[in-house]
C-alpha cells in the first residue's frame, strides 16, 4: 500500500513509518520544511503527486502546555491543517482512506464513575489543545458525510517510548532522573503528581494506526489505549527504581498547568473487537527504554 504520513519525522510518526515499512508499505512522509499542512495548495499538490492509497494525518502541534501559551497556533495548525489535508483528499479520485490522529484530552474531565471512558462520551475539551482536536475530528466527520471521504479517527491515550520529546511527563522525569543520575544531584523538580493517566508504549500505538487503516469503519472513532490508569507519582518512583536513586522532590510551579484532568482511562474495546489488537509491551519495559534513552541523551 503506498501511504502519505504528515508529521512522519516526529516522535509518533518516525516509529509509524518504521512499521509501516516493516510491514511492506510504501512510505511517503515529507519534512515539514517540505510540506506545511496548513498550505491547503502545496498539500493539494503534494497529495495529487504522490497519490497515496491511505494518509496517517499525524502532523500538529502535539503539547497541551504549548497550547495555552499559543492556543491561536494549535487551531490553526491542528485543525487548518487537517481541512487542508481532508480536501486534498476529496480532490482525489478515489479518495484515499485518512487516518486523523486526535486524542483522548477530547473527553476532557471525567468522573470516576464514567471511566474507562467509551467513544460514545461527550467531547468536554479542557486545553486549548483538546478543543482544536475536537475541531479537527467534526472536520473528519464532515469529510466522510459531506464529501464521501473515508475517514477513520483515532484517539489515542498517553503514548511513550524512547525519542519523545522531555515536553512530555514521562520523558520529561526520565530526562531529569537520568541528569540526577549522572551528576549527584538530590532532588528531582516535579509538577503535579495526581494526575492519573492511561499510558501505552508508542510501538504499540502505531500497530493500531495501521490496523485502523486496514479494518477502521469510516466515520468511527477508536480508542487506543491499555486500560489501566498509573498515577504520575508512581512513575516517578518506578523511573527513581529502574534509576538507582531516590531523590527529593521538589515542587515547581512552573510545570504545573493551568488545568490538569484528574484522571483518563480509556476502554478499547471497539478497537479490540474490530482488529483484535492489545498491547503487548509492559509499562516498565517501556520506562526502562525511555530511561536508558535519555541516560545516552
Amino acid at each position: 500500500m503506498r501511504v502519505l504520513v504528515t508529521g512522519g519525522h516526529g516522535f509518533v510518526g518516525q516509529w509509524l513509518c518504521d512499521h509501516l515499512a516493516a510491514s511492506g508499505d510504501e512510505v511517503v512522509a515529507p519534512h515539514a520544511s517540505e510540506l506545511d499542512v496548513t498550505d491547503l495548495p502545496a498539500v493539494r499538490r503534494h497529495m495529487a503527486d504522490v497519490r497515496p492509497e491511505a494518509v496517517y494525518h499525524l502532523a500538529g502541534l502535539a503539547s497541551v502546555a504549548e497550547s495555552w501559551r499559543h492556543p491561536e497556533t494549535a487551531l490553526e495548525v491542528n485543525a487548518g491543517g487537517t481541512l487542508a489535508v481532508l480536501e486534498a483528499a476529496a480532490a482525489l479520485d478515489p479518495s484515499p482512506r485518512v487516518l486523523l490522529v486526535s486524542s483522548a484530552e477530547v473527553y476532557g474531565v471525567v468522573g470516576p464513575g464514567d471511566q474507562p471512558i467509551t467513544e460514545d462520551a461527550p467531547l468536554r475539551p479542557v486545553s486549548p489543545y483538546a478543543a482544536s482536536k475536537v475541531a479537527a475530528e467534526f472536520l473528519g466527520v464532515q469529510a466522510f458525510l459531506g464529501n464521501g471521504v473515508p475517514v477513520v479517527r483515532a484517539r489515542p491515550f498517553n503514548h511513550v517510548g524512547p525519542g519523545q520529546s522531555p515536553g512530555f511527563v514521562v520523558a520529561a522525569l526520565a530526562q531529569r532522573i537520568a541528569d540526577a543520575a549522572r551528576t549527584g544531584e538530590t532532588s528531582l523538580s516535579v509538577g503535579n503528581l495526581t494526575p492519573r493517566r492511561d499510558f501505552t508504549d508508542v510501538r504499540d500505538v502505531v500497530r493500531a494506526y495501521r490496523l485502523l487503516v486496514l479494518r477502521g469503519e469510516a466515520g468511527e472513532a477508536y480508542n487506543v489505549c491499555s486500560g489501566r490508569d498509573v498515577m504520575v507519582a508512581e512513575l516517578v518512583d518506578r523511573l527513581m527504581g529502574l534509576a538507582g536513586v531516590s531523590l527529593r522532590l521538589e515542587a515547581d510551579p512552573d510545570l504545573v498547568r493551568p488545568v490538569d484532568v484528574p484522571v483518563l482511562r480509556g476502554d478499547a474495546s471497539r478497537l479490540q473487537a474490530l482488529t483484535g489488537w492489545r498491547p503487548e509491551i509492559p509499562l516498565d519495559r517501556t520506562l526502562a527504554d525511555v530511561l536508558a534513552a535519555a541516560a545516552h541523551a
